[in-house]
């Protein structure tokens, strides 16, 4: 069964109506079939919320005791066990009771929303993590309860319950809201007009933030680029020149003029930086916008029109501002200007072009770049300027033997090969100075410019006509190459990302890594705050010098409000952005994955420690209780004075002190073992040790006729700590002594196999199934529901975790024709680890659970 759906009404202070558009909801979809419960309704004497309520069914609430007095508190187990389609649980923020099942509501809820139940709930914006000093500096009054954040985006739907400050005034004072006694000071207080109109702003703003990351997140899943202007985003382009101010003055104008408008201007600069503007009119021009609340960006571009566009696209821009250009009347014959080719291909962009007063007074205007590399540019100019003429002093030399049609074809070739190395503008130069000197030195009359056949006219025409053609296709062929070699690239990433995605990698610096190779960046850092206005923190980066701010990077990438992607080393291509917003996505999931790992962990580690208090608990209470209870029974019996005990009586009493006294001892330092073990302060005395001494110590704990030694005084000497190795023998011989039949002995026996020293500890007892042979090294595990009296179930963990710090092991294995045979297996002294690595292997080893 899948998750429930959590439905949230939030509202911008009590009294709007949230609990009553909640409980109409319920009503709604109980008329429509839906099994619908209430989990939990706080009516707070409003009559007419508590009329809402008829012909719903109520879980009883749990009442609690605390510090003397009576609360209740929802009932979750209830819930879970009444399993309804849809559950009403109100005040999502709220704080449970101390000894509750949960610290907060919100975390009840979750655990409803994993049983697969819908839950709808209310909470009020003050109530959020996020915005509780911020409420409080509006308010005065601190919210004691809150709600993070990230369980409000959470919910499959956010509905706005939203009321104007007068008419919840109104409601206050008809006594609508708060009891009479009570309407005066809040009216007075919290619930001033202006109080209310910023928490509803909150509010407002809150709700649109969270729409519109739906809306992206919709774009994005279905891959849509047209503009959607659900808000106003205005992109203004900037070219560091002075008409920069006017432009984001004018821009700023427009984004006021609606809720919510958002301002950002981006620089395009060439990726040879020979056309950058000025960093100090940049940096003013960024101040400047900075003060008007919008952004900065830089982005890179052989095509200006295009990037712009680009980046308006990516942003999801509704607008974009360009001033007019500065070009003089006579420089539009080199191309119709930014404005007109932004303007042509804006599609569904609105374009301003604003005039200002540098328009028209002349600016610089480059030729467009070829896309082929500088070095073949050069050789292709060097070609253009020398080829012509050496062939036309080759051929001057054989012009006896060659036709017109020839020396044109030579010349075309020329031309053609020019075009093939250098592109468009050398291989023009090429024609040109071809056919001039075809013209002064081949065509008749001879040394002269003038074309006495119309056809050496029309042939030269032709020539000129097909060395540019020739030219213009290179060039294109060039630019297409440019980008499928790009595209290929891009996939190549993507198609990383998504295979990492696939396999779960979840390594952050790696992540990094590869974003900063890909991007032939100096560093990367993912940056965090905890607060909407508060100091950035680095989570995670890569390279020297990482940046500490998105502000000081030369790249950033927001992933949401709280978090971004920092890049320094060189500004970006508008086109990269879009594979980088996709790294920074991922570099977001991997951070909160590890973090649930280490919280997943942290409860892992939680459960298991209150696992082992449990059970400690048990076996103090039961297992340790039962020899004291032995010891002192014999002790007050021996003291009485009213019985006349008989040596064989006193005997028999000492004697079950005595062994009451052993199995305390027993237990107490398998406990204190087991404590060793598991905060890993377990520390090997290594050293030779014969198994032949050992193991006749390690049986005097039982009778002397349960156990047969075969342990021949001939095997090597094994390399261990001679303490914990009897600990462990004990542990283990006592266990199959105590499962072993009466009539039936254990056998302990001792062989040398490979590199090691193997010891089996076989007993004739019912035996151990497999799935639970591994069970049994767990602490407080007693196979079979052993009865009382058999200890708390520490031995063989002990045993184990001893035969592990030693660098052995310890496992079970069936006994042939029926029992448990326990093999420890040690290392020989002869293999023992060389001076230098002994420490190593001395170092506390963790027990194993």
């Amino acid at each position: 069964m899948g998750r429930g759906k959590l439905r949230i009404y939030l509202g911008a202070a009590p009294g709007v109506g949230k609990t009553y558009a909640m409980l109409g909801e319920g009503q709604r979809r109980r008329a429509r079939g839906a099994d619908v419960v209430v989990g939990l309704i706080e009516c707070h004497g409003r009559p007419r919320t508590a009329e809402m309520l008829e012909g719903l069914e109520v879980v009883p609430r749990r009442e609690m005791a605390h510090r003397g007095s009576a609360f209740t508190e929802m009932d979750v187990d209830a819930v879970l066990a009444r399993r309804p389609k849809v559950a009403l649980i109100d005040e999502l923020a709220h704080t449970n009771v101390p000894g509750s099942r949960n610290a907060k509501r919100w975390q009840d809820i979750d655990e409803i929303l994993d049983a697969g139940i819908d839950v709808i709930s209310t909470v009020n914006i003050q109530h959020l993590e996020s915005l509780n000093d911020v409420v409080e500096s509006i308010t005065g009054v601190p919210q004691r309860e809150t709600v993070p954040d990230a369980v409000v985006r959470r919910a499959n739907q956010i509905e706005l319950v939203d009321m104007s400050p007068e008419a919840l005034r109104r409601r206050m004072a008809h006594g609508n809201v708060y009891a009479p006694e009570k309407v005066d000071a809040a009216l007075s207080n919290y619930f001033r007009v202006g109080n209310l109109t910023a928490l509803r702003e909150l509010a407002l703003l809150w709700v649109a933030d969270r729409v519109d990351e739906y809306l992206q997140q919709y774009r994005a899943e279905h891959d849509i680029s047209a503009t959607w202007p659900a808000r106003e985003r205005i992109v203004v382009g900037l070219t560091g020149g002075p008409e920069g101010g006017t432009l984001l003055r004018r821009a700023a104008r427009v984004a006021t003029r609606g809720s919510g408008g958002e301002l950002l201007a981006v620089y395009v600069s060439k990726s040879d930086g020979l056309t950058g503007a000025s960093p100090e009119a940049l940096a003013q021009q960024r101040a400047l916008v900075e003060s008007l609340g919008g952004t900065f960006h830089s982005v890179i571009g052989e095509d200006v029109p295009s990037a712009l566009l680009d980046f308006a696209r990516g942003v999801n821009a509704t607008q974009i501002v360009l001033g007019s250009s500065r070009r003089k009347p006579w420089q539009y014959i080199l191309g119709p200007g930014v404005g007109a080719t932004v303007a042509a291909s804006s599609g569904d962009i609105d374009v301003h072009i604003v005039t200002h007063e540098h328009a028209g007074v002349g600016r610089t205007v480059r030729v467009p770049r070829s896309a082929v590399s500088r070095r073949r540019l050069l050789i292709s100019w060097l070609f253009a300027l020398i080829g012509p003429l050496l062939l036309t002093i080759v051929m001057a030399q054989s012009r006896d033997h060659l036709g017109l049609s020839t020396e044109m074809l030579l010349y075309l070739m020329l031309t053609v090969g020019v075009a093939l190395l250098g592109g468009l503008w050398a291989s023009t130069l090429t024609a040109v100075m071809s056919s001039v000197l075809l013209n002064y030195y081949f065509t008749p009359p001879l040394h002269t410019l003038t074309i006495r056949d119309a056809e050496n006219m029309f042939a030269l025409a032709v020539f000129v006509l097909v060395a540019l053609s020739v030219a213009s296709v290179v060039d294109v062929a060039a630019r297409r190459t440019h980008q499928a070699a790009r595209s290929q690239s891009e996939s190549e990433t993507l198609s990383f990302l998504a295979g990492s995605v696939l396999r779960g990698e979840q390594a952050l610096p790696a992540l990094l890594e590869r974003v900063r190779e890909a991007f032939g960046m100096e560093s990367v850092a993912m940056l965090e705050r905890t607060e909407p206005h508060g100091p950035w923190a680095c989570v995670g980066s890569v390279g020297p010098h990482p940046v500490r701010k998105p502000e000081e990077a030369d790249v950033d990438v927001p992933v949401s409000d709280s978090m971004a992607l920092a890049l320094s080393g060189r500004m970006l291509p508008a086109e990269d952005r879009r594979v980088l917003g996709a790294f920074a996505a991922q570099a977001a999931v991997v951070l909160e994955r590890r973090r649930l790992v280490a919280e997943a962990a942290e409860a892992r580690r939680l459960a298991e420690g209150n696992r082992i208090r449990t059970a400690l608990l048990a076996a103090v209470s039961h297992d340790l209780r039962t020899p004291l209870a032995a010891i002192k029974a014999s002790v007050s019996s021996l003291r009485s004075e009213d019985v006349s005990w008989s040596p064989e009586d006193e005997a028999e009493l000492l004697a079950a002190i005595e062994d009451g006294a052993d199995r305390l001892d027993a237990l107490i330092g398998n406990l204190l073992d087991m404590s060793r073990l598991q905060t890993g302060t377990v520390t090997p005395l290594f050293g030779d040790v014969a198994l032949d001494e050992v193991v006749p110590g390690a049986v005097l704990g039982v009778p002397e006729t349960s156990v047969v030694l075969d342990v021949p005084e001939t095997l090597p000497t094994v390399w261990a700590d001679a303490g914990l190795l009897d600990r462990v023998l004990a542990n283990v011989i006592e266990n199959a002594v105590k499962h072993n039949p009466p009539d039936r002995r254990v056998h302990v026996r001792a062989e040398a196999v490979r590199d090691g020293v193997e010891l089996r500890v076989v007993d004739r007892g019912p035996g151990v199934p497999d799935e639970a042979k591994e069970r049994i090294f767990e602490p407080f595990q007693r196979y079979g529901d052993a009865p009382a009296g058999n200890g708390v179930g520490l031995g063989l963990a002990v045993a184990r975790g001893f035969a592990e710090a030693l660098g052995g092991s310890l496992a079970a294995e069936d006994t042939p024709g029926g029992g448990l045979t326990m093999v420890l297996t040690l290392r020989m002294s002869a293999g023992r680890p060389p001076t230098g690595q002994g420490a190593a292997s001395e170092a506390p080893v963790p027990a194993a659970t």
